[in-house]
Formats: structure tokens, sequence, C-alpha cells
């Protein structure tokens, strides 16, 4: 097993593109950082305010390849001066399936580790057979475990660390709207399609007036574009616009319980170990669910070439079941 060193070991990781990606690769880039590797992150303009509370350098990609491989080429020297055996290893991981992910980190001049997807095994340093078709937080796991030459089973939860700042300030967002302990989440929002099939549950209106019934807080934290359709689509739910990432989940972190469909925010709420119901349509479970001991998936056997939701009413008897066990 690698142990960890305390001579400097930088290594730059390619982060996914999407927020529910990102969140299930924080288990590998934890066991990398406990190895002694000096993490170096670069991804999505979001992703350093999701990833704010690990404390991890994370830069955001530019959008021309030129600039991404600038900056690559920036690390990639920066490295060099804390380790002088930095360009004579692996010093690089892509979790990204690309080829145009591998190409960046090639043409920097960095050595790279991923899986061998997109026939581009030739630009990295050490290629592995895909696992694609499990869960995807294991592939990431298991892609960082075999960059350590080690064997080890992923946790059984993500634990995301929060920024302080960004608790303090979801507290007093809460304290200035007068919400109590014991509110819900929903996120009646999906970014996409899974395999060109509709991931938005099409009872999401009908189940959220059912649930205001109970008569707790109900809020929402719409994303750009959506916030029109909380507003007529979602009567009697507080939506609290404009937050940033690291405040979302730390406003999670407060909720009693999340219901939401296949998206970012669901494996969000999972990280920072709130109670998630998560509604799926043609999402696969086994590869896509929120990770955490605290998840529920409703999810009904889907036909040929078709989506068979839930019913409403199935939904809010599962939700008043785990807020009753809370």
């Amino acid at each position: 097993m690698t142990e960890a060193s305390d001579a400097p070991r930088p290594l730059v990781v390619r982060l996914r593109n999407w927020v529910g990606d990102a969140i299930l690769g924080v288990p590998a880039l934890h066991l990398l950082a406990a190895h002694g590797y000096q993490l170096q992150l670069v991804g999505k303009a979001w992703s350093q305010a999701l990833l704010a509370g690990e404390g991890w350098p994370t830069h955001a990609y530019p959008r021309s390849l030129r600039e991404r491989v600038a900056l690559l080429r920036r690390l990639r020297q920066q490295a060099r001066t804390l380790d002088a055996g930095f360009d004579r290893r692996e010093n690089a991981m892509v979790l990204t399936t690309s080829i145009s992910s591998a190409l960046e980190l090639r043409l920097a001049g960095l050595r790279a580790v991923g899986y061998a997807q997109e026939a581009r095994g030739f630009l990295l340093a050490r290629s592995e057979p895909s696992t694609y078709g499990g869960h995807a937080l294991a592939s990431y796991w298991q892609l960082a475990c075999r960059f350590l030459r080690i064997e080890q089973p992923p946790p059984a939860s993500i634990d995301l660390k929060l920024a302080p700042a960004d608790v303090a300030a979801a507290d007093a967002l809460l304290r200035q709207h007068g919400i109590a302990p014991g509110f819900i989440v929903i996120c009646p929002f999906a970014g996409g399609q899974f395999e060109k099939l509709d991931k938005t549950w099409p009872a999401f209106a009908a189940f959220t007036q059912r649930l205001l019934a109970l008569g707790r807080p109900v809020l929402a934290c719409p994303g750009p574009g959506e916030e029109a359709v909380l507003r007529e689509r979602f009567a009697g739910v507080l939506g609290l616009e404009g937050i940033k990432l690291g405040v979302y989940g730390a406003i999670l972190r407060r909720a009693a319980l999340l219901v939401s469909n296949d998206t970012g925010p669901a494996h969000l709420a999972a990280a920072v170990g709130t109670p998630v119901l998560s509604v799926l349509g043609p999402t696969k479970p086994e590869q896509w669910a929120p990770w955490g001991p605290s998840v529920s998936v409703v999810r009904r056997t889907q036909p040929p070439s078709a989506i068979a939701w839930p019913e409403a009413d199935e939904v809010l008897t599962r939700a008043t079941a785990m807020l009753a066990s809370a």
C-alpha cells in the first residue's frame, strides 16, 4: 500500500463536467490526498464553489484548447518547482472519459492515468480498462486505487466538507426567511436527458401540493432559467434564487429531506449527509443514484423505449415515512 510522504507530490486532476459526477469523484480525491498527493484540480468554474470546503486548489479551465493547455502547462511548471521528479512519474489523473481531455493533458506534457475510452489510450501514460456500467462513484474510486496500485472498497458515504463561510451564509439566509429546522427541499428540475429520455418527473407539481399539506416549510433553490418554472408551477414553495453551490450544500445539510429528480443537488444532499428521496425515471440507479446511507430511490420498472414514473401518492408515502424516521 502506498504510504503518505512528507515530500511534496503534486497531482493534477481533471474533474468531470457535471455537478453530480464531480461530487461522485470526491471520495477518490479524498483517497489520493490521504496518500500524500497535493491535488491541483481543473474543472468547470462552479467546481471552485462546490469544493471550497475541501481546501484543494481548484482551477476553472478556459474555453479554448490553447488556453486550457496553457493553464495545464502552468500547473506543470509550478509542480516541477516543488517536486524534482514530477516529470518522471505519473503526475495527472483524468476522471473525464473524452479524448479531448486526454489530449489537453498530453499537449501540456503531463503523464496522465485514465480509463481507455474513446480510443485515447495512446495519449495516456497509463490507460486502465473501463469499468463503465457499475456505479459511477465506484468507477472513479477504482481509478484512484489503480493509480495508487492498491485495492480498497469505496466508502459508504461521501462526506463532502463545506466551507465555514458557506455554512454561515446559509444559516443567515434561513434566519432571514424565518425557516426553522425540519424544512424540506425539493429539486423538480433536471439538466439534460438520460439516453435521450426526459429525467423530469411529470407529477412533481402535484406531489408538491400534497407535500405542502404536511405543514412543513418547503424550499427550492432554482438555477439560472429555472426561476420562472418554480414560480408558475410550484405555488407555496419558497424560492431561494442565485445561491452558489457551497451555500446550497449548507442549506441542504440543514434540511430534514430532499426530494429530487436525477440531478446534481440530489448528489450534493447525499454528499453532506441529508436524507434524499430520489425519483428516477429512465436513469439507471445502479449507475447514477445518489450515494450514501440516507438515500432512498423510488422508480418503476421501465418498459422498452418508454418511461414508467411513480405516482405522486406513492412518493408522498415514502417521503412521510422518511420524515417520521428522522
